[in-house]
Parts: structure tokens; C-alpha cells; sequence
């Protein structure tokens, strides 16, 4: 079933997403997530993709056995880094024979060691160019997402570039985009304020990510250009030596935020679960004691 058409049924979407293991340790650990995940009915199930399709195969296989083995709609991210039309296609051409319908489609981050996003030649420059050709290549056949920043993509001189960056996504082909991870929601309703009075109709799911590790939380907000508000990164300073209060500190805050996002009319939320069940668990729990959870 295509993402677009769970949004259209107006009810909230709760989402998880994962990243393809490194190791075998972190491969059970994953298969443990999902297996505690699944139960709870997401509206469907993310998987990443690694700078230069580092984990390309990991992550077809991923998105493949969950969308055969748990019924749950699968999507998968493909980016434009290392990868030229050719490479895409084939990627694409797998993900559509094993059943996926969902693809998200993104530029991509620079490999690891590189400072900078390098085009490969005969490939794409942008998201944009990538959605354009999943939409003429597979007519009917993928849904195709996007990504959005509240705080601005890192590299956007401006939110104004940023939103115009957005919205040629949208004219060619995505049909629905997913925040970036943010801890304030004021970034949020701002963005959607200023998106809707640009003309973007298309659902925005917020991006949630429970913090349960301050110094990760830290370098995840360093690396995204994301900020944390001010009592929020007090308390975790306070406690950085005590890793249940940060874990509580994290909840709290995600349920609040969660809670807030729904009742102001947000289509759903997309967790990013770091591969780790139990705090997206509790957050899933507090919102549904909150008569919040109708989830499809």
C-alpha cells in the first residue's frame, strides 16, 4: 500500500525508522527492535541507506523481509551519492520485484571522510532530480517520499532556498515529506506555517527521536544543524553521568512533544528508533493513555 494513501485516511501514522547493522551483534539487536516494534501496528517501517550505498544490499534485504515477513509497508531510502542512473535503476528494479511500493528519496550525505556532496557522473546533483526519475520510471508503481528540515538543511544558506529546494521535490514527484529530527516544536508549527502559506499541501510528518544517550543526542544535533532548547540541554548536562535520568529526561520529552504535535493537528509521527525498542515503546504508550494512538 503507498504511504500517500494511509496519510489520505486522515488518521495518525506512527512510523519507525531503522538502520541496516554494521555487525552481528547490532543484527540481532536490530531483529530483536523489530520484533518488539512490530507488534504495536506502525503505519510502516523505514530502513536507511549508507553514504555511497555503503549498506545497499543490507538495506534492500531489510525492507524486502519486512514487507514479505510482517505485512507491514516498507520503505526505503535511496540517495544519489555513488550511484549513477544505471545503479539506481537496478536498485529500484530489485525493491519493485520483491514487493516494496514505498521509496524515500534523498540526495544524500557525503561519505565518511569526505566534506563535501560530490555528483557522480551520470547520476543525480539532487533529491529532486532522483524523485523525477522514480516517478517517470515506475509510473504507479512507488510512492515516493521526501525529507524536509524544520531548522533548514545544513547546508541551505537560508530557510527561504530551503523551502524552494522543497518544493521542487514536490513538483517532481514526492508525495509526502518527513521531518528531520527536532526537540523544539515551535521549528515545527513554523515551518508548516510558512510551508502552507508557500503553497506545499502535501502531508509533513514530524521527526521524532527520543534521546536516550546525552553526548549521542549532542552529536546528533552538531552533525544536523538542529538545536536543543535550552532547558532541555540543562537538564541533560545536570545528568550526564546518569544514564536512567537521561533516559527519563528523553522520554519525557518526546512524549510531550509527541502529545503536543498530534492534538495541533500533525498527520502522525516518524520515530527515528536508533534501532533500540523501549523508549519509542513508552512514548507509543504515553500517547495512546493520551487517546492519541489511532493508529492504521
Amino acid at each position: 500500500m503507498f504511504i500517500s494513501d494511509i496519510l489520505a485516511q486522515k488518521r495518525p501514522v506512527f512510523s519507525f525508522e531503522f538502520f541496516p547493522p554494521k555487525t552481528d551483534e547490532a543484527a540481532k539487536l536490530l531483529e530483536k527492535t523489530i520484533a518488539e516494534l512490530g507488534p504495536l501496528g506502525p503505519s510502516f517501517i523505514s530502513v536507511t541507506y549508507g553514504a555511497g550505498g555503503t549498506t545497499r544490499e543490507k538495506t534492500i534485504d531489510i525492507v524486502s523481509r519486512i514487507k514479505r515477513e510482517t505485512g507491514v509497508e516498507a520503505m526505503a531510502h535511496l540517495t544519489c551519492v555513488g550511484a549513477t542512473r544505471d545503479d539506481l535503476k537496478q536498485v529500484l528494479d530489485r525493491l519493485v520485484a520483491s514487493g516494496v511500493e514505498n521509496v524515500l528519496a534523498l540526495r544524500g550525505d557525503p561519505p565518511k571522510g569526505e566534506q563535501a556532496f560530490q555528483h557522480t557522473e551520470g547520476g543525480f546533483r539532487y533529491a529532486n532530480e532522483l524523485a523525477g526519475f522514480i516517478r517517470e520510471q515506475y509510473p504507479g508503481k512507488l510512492c515516493i517520499g521526501g525529507a524536509c528540515y524544520p531548522e533548514k538543511h545544513v547546508e541551505s544558506v537560508n530557510p527561504a532556498v530551503d523551502l524552494a529546494n522543497l518544493k521542487r521535490k514536490l513538483q517532481d514527484g514526492a508525495e509526502f515529506v518527513v521531518s528531520q529530527l527536532f526537540f523544539d516544536n515551535r521549528r515545527y508549527f513554523d515551518f508548516v506555517e510558512y510551508a502552507r502559506d508557500n503553497g506545499v499541501t502535501v502531508p509533513i510528518i514530524p521527526g521524532i527521536m527520543p534521546i536516550t544517550n546525552a553526548n549521542q543526542a549532542e552529536k546528533m544535533t552538531s552533525m544536523c544543524g538542529v538545536s536543543l532548547p535550552y532547558r532541555l540541554a540543562a537538564e541533560l548536562d545536570a545528568r550526564r553521568s546518569e544514564p536512567s535520568a537521561i533516559l527519563e529526561i528523553g522520554i519525557a520529552h518526546a512524549t510531550a512533544q509527541c502529545i503536543e504535535l498530534l492534538r495541533a493537528g500533525a498527520p502522525g509521527i516518524h520515530f527515528y528508533t536508533l534501532n533500540r525498542s523501549n523508549a519509542t515503546q513508552q512514548v507509543l504508550a504515553a500517547i495512546h493513555a493520551a487517546g492519541l494512538s489511532a493508529v492504521a
